[in-house]
């Protein structure tokens, strides 16, 4: 989830997951014999640093001069440079998105459910809610002492959403989140909210707090849409595709059959790709 602004020869991103790296499984894209070779000189350790940055984790903001760099390659964030300009553009797009709404700072599948009918309608009922959200995910910008509080506060907020939010911050601080590990625990375990329940499992698991298997697949069979399942199957597909050991076996008779049997079906695919041979009827 990125959202950008440019003013004049800056662009600022935002980086709402950047655990979610921009090399991360894609049907179509894998199918390119060029990504599939981009992906093999990555695991093979043939790629320069600007090369890699496809495949590893970002940072939560990133800011670019495009005019000197127009592949954007080099965030200049990351050095520590321009920090007036960082503030200003941040200011910017954080109006921007609240100013919207910004609808999908609410999970796809409560959208499917909630606002298909009247997106617009919807957006306008809950934009005090959408800029909650978009505060605690911005928690993520600042630095772990100062957020922590506010972190502390949605995990234990009687929304789900703002839970699932300050869950996915800490996935973004990673292990500097580990005060919130034994709380994690209690959400992935005891959670009113299936998504609230995967984001606490994908956030122990990518902390490497704990071994995110189990917790997810269970995650994965209550799920109660197609949509549901494809967004705990993209967490399973991420967690097992980072490298650090986590082996998920899944099979077909864990998700609803009919999600199977729907044309294009991104349940069907996501599993094919974890290792089940389930073909197209």
């Amino acid at each position: 989830m990125v959202r950008s602004v440019r003013v004049g020869k800056y662009k600022y991103m935002r980086n709402y997951q950047p655990f979610n790296y921009d090399g991360l499984h894609n049907f179509y894209r894998y199918r390119m014999l060029a990504y599939q070779e981009w992906l093999q000189l990555y695991k093979e350790k043939k790629l320069n640093a600007a090369q890699r940055q496809f495949f590893e984790p970002r940072l939560p903001e990133a800011l670019y001069n495009i005019k000197k760099d127009p592949f954007e390659t080099n965030n200049l964030v990351a050095r520590g440079v321009r920090k007036k300009i960082l503030r200003k553009m941040r200011k910017i797009l954080q109006e921007q998105v609240k100013s919207m709404p910004d609808l999908s700072f609410f999970p796809e599948p409560y959208l499917l459910e909630m606002a298909w009918d009247n997106p617009v309608a919807f957006g306008q009922q809950n934009k005090g809610s959408i800029s909650n959200l978009i505060d605690i995910a911005d928690l993520s910008i600042i630095s772990f002492e100062g957020a922590r509080g506010g972190i502390e506060q949605a995990l234990n907020a009687a929304d789900p959403w703002e839970r699932y939010w300050g869950l996915i911050v800490c996935s973004s601080f990673g292990k500097e989140a580990s005060v919130f590990y034994d709380k994690a625990r209690e959400l992935a375990s005891s959670d009113e909210e299936n998504l609230v329940r995967m984001r606490a499992a994908e956030f122990l698991g990518l902390a490497q707090a704990e071994n995110p298997v189990s917790r997810l697949t269970d995650c994965l069979k209550m799920a109660k849409t197609h949509a549901e399942a494809n967004l705990i199957l993209n967490s399973i597909v991420l967690l097992q595709d980072i490298d650090q050991g986590y082996v998920f076996e899944l099979e077909e008779e864990m998700v609803n059959p009919k999600w199977l049997q729907e044309k294009n079906s991104l349940v069907r695919e996501r599993l094919n790709y974890l290792g089940l041979d389930i073909q197209d009827k």
